[in-house]
């Protein structure tokens, strides 16, 4: 079974990739409800690098203050969203490696703990590619020290399918990360590829990087397929 890779190409706003992303999903969850009469749908992984922007998770929908909203947006310099995913809220942007992938977890006999785990387990070997020694700690996401955030994680789960994912910073400029606390996390700190020393790689190569550890440690994936969006729709 291959799994697709649409690279969405150069800076784009996070709502194109939210709406590509629940089309996928969309896709997903009627075959799952008519499977005799609905083609199949392909595993995908969507990559991107976002405009700046802040997205606060599902338990915080509704309790960001308007004030709050108007001091992130910074001006106009920064969008605003609330997301379904897990977690707190936190930046994506230039710089930073977004990945989303849509799967069914059943069809690669995972369990919702075991997929967060191995997303965490395809960070740490993405990061070791790049000589960033990566871990996991008490609290989600993967760190280069108990105080240094490299990559943020939140997930969601509907009838088994995956969707939103990972924020992995590759050369982010991390003062952004100053106008919050990033994923509710009070004195802990967010680092990059470039601030760990790592220079000169960029978002789309790591990505190819990302997502072809995910597809070698998916049960029943043998291949990664490179796609438009277009093909997809």
């Amino acid at each position: 079974m291959l799994i697709r890779h649409i690279k969405l190409p150069g800076i784009v706003p996070y709502i194109k990739a939210a709406n590509l992303q629940q089309d996928l999903v969309t896709k997903f969850l009627t075959h799952k409800a008519s499977p005799a009469t609905t083609k199949a749908p392909v595993p995908t992984i969507i990559t991107a690098e976002f405009a700046p922007v802040y997205t606060c998770g599902r338990r915080e929908v509704g309790t960001v203050s308007e004030k709050q909203q108007a001091f992130l947006r910074d001006g106009g310099n920064a969008d605003f969203y609330e997301a379904l995913r897990g977690g707190q809220t936190t930046f994506h942007g230039p710089g930073q490696l977004v990945a989303y992938p849509i799967i069914d977890l059943k069809k690669h006999n995972l369990s919702p703990r075991n997929y967060v785990c191995l997303l965490e387990k395809t960070l740490i070997k993405t990061c070791s590619r790049y000589g960033i020694e990566a871990m996991t700690t008490e609290h989600p996401g993967v760190w280069t020290t108990p105080d240094d955030k490299i990559s943020a994680l939140g997930v969601h789960l509907r009838r088994n399918i995956t969707s939103h994912g990972i924020g992995l910073n590759i050369n982010t400029d991390l003062k952004w990360f100053s106008r919050i606390v990033a994923c509710g996390l009070e004195g802990k700190r967010t680092t990059s590829f470039e601030n760990e020393g790592v220079k000169d790689q960029s978002v789309p190569e790591v990505a190819d990087a990302f997502v072809q550890q995910l597809a070698d440690s998916l049960e029943g994936i043998d291949r990664v397929e490179l796609v438009s969006e277009e093909s997809v729709m």
